[in-house]
């Protein structure tokens, strides 16, 4: 099985979507799985981020928000970050076999449209390049 990390700031949205669109898209397709993490983690998940998931028909039970410290295996095929400064800040894992950038806005303050927008931009982005990096269809 293939292994994803998806690094935002706050782990709170942009991260967390990507983590949930990547294992209900890609995760059985794929045989990959992904995680995310902060690099300052808020130690929860916007309420409007559940939201605009659970109204796509993504399953939200099993998210979290965590840090780097909070995963147990740094071992990842592919390290994804989602925002600016997750790039310049983010560690380098010895572990991880490639890592890449692809930027979204926050939505967090913003009305909630601005995370439907998120996550239709992260369904457009995303999960194509996800697929082209680590699928073998």
């Amino acid at each position: 099985m293939k292994r994803v990390l998806i690094i935002d700031h706050g782990n709170a949205a942009r991260s967390i979507m990507a983590e949930a669109l990547i294992n209900h898209y890609l995760a059985r397709v794929c045989d990959l799985h992904a995680e995310s993490a902060g690099l300052e983690p808020k130690g929860r998940i916007d309420r409007e981020t559940l939201q605009v998931l659970a109204e796509d028909g993504i399953e939200t039970e099993h998210l979290w928000s965590k840090s780097l410290d909070d995963l147990k295996n740094l071992d990842y095929d592919l390290v994804v970050t989602v925002c600016d400064n997750a790039k310049e800040a983010c560690p380098t894992l010895p572990g991880a076999k490639k890592e890449i950038h692809i930027g979204f806005e926050d939505p967090e303050g913003k009305p909630f449209e601005a995370y439907e927008r998120e996550l239709h931009q992260m369904k457009n982005l995303l999960i194509p390049r996800i697929r082209e990096e680590l699928c073998d269809t």
